[in-house]
């Protein structure tokens, strides 16, 4: 921190970030210089940092950028996409994509069924990545999802979402349902844990 904050007074570079960091980390950082944006993996079926690191963000005014906000492709194809999986794609080695676990986790896809009053958007054209993806935009005006894509035609549909308009009640009931427990297995293997915010404290 002390380098980049050498750089800003050079110059250098205008902002500092940091990705997947404790909320020991993050104040801790905070003290050297102010953090532009927090990188953080939130979604429907990551909600862990909901308890203390999303505070913590909001507390020192920092920027939050979700990432991975449609569940590494949960929410696009869902309970099927782990029959599209290459077989180099990493996501074969995390643990949610695990067979034993996708069946317990696609009842999170099935129960987020668009049921809920959204304007601008017709209930038989709606799309669950819509949904989920509208879900963390609606987080607040400090929230700037990043959902990854590789094509074009992908990219069009997902900008779809902020469109989306969810009320408090559609809100409630889809965080009802998807509740920081709802998911079986961890978001990585066991030794790429490591590396998360949860387990960082540098």
């Amino acid at each position: 921190m002390g380098a980049l904050k050498k750089l800003i007074e050079e110059g250098k570079i205008k902002y500092i970030g940091l990705s997947e960091a404790s909320p020991d980390t993050i104040k801790r950082a905070h003290v050297v210089h102010p953090i532009t944006a927090i990188q953080l993996e939130w979604s429907l079926w990551t909600r862990d940092v909901e308890e203390k690191v999303i505070p913590t963000c909001r507390e020192l005014a920092n920027g939050i950028a979700p990432f991975c906000p449609l569940g590494k492709g949960f929410f696009t194809s869902g309970p099927q996409i782990v029959e599209k999986l290459s077989e180099n794609d990493f996501r074969k080695t995390v643990p949610r994509f695990h067979l034993e676990n996708v069946e317990h986790n696609k009842m999170l896809y099935e129960l987020t069924v668009p049921r809920f009053h959204l304007e601008n958007v017709e209930h038989n054209k709606m799309l669950y990545e819509l949904l989920a993806l509208a879900w963390v935009h609606h987080q607040g005006e400090d929230v700037s999802p990043i959902p990854g894509t590789t094509k074009i035609e992908h990219f069009n549909q997902i900008v779809k979402a902020l469109s989306v308009k969810l009320t408090p009640e559609a809100m409630a009931e889809i965080e009802s349902i998807a509740t920081a427990d709802v998911v079986k297995g961890e978001r990585y293997l066991k030794e790429y844990m490591a590396n998360t915010w949860r387990f960082a404290s540098t």
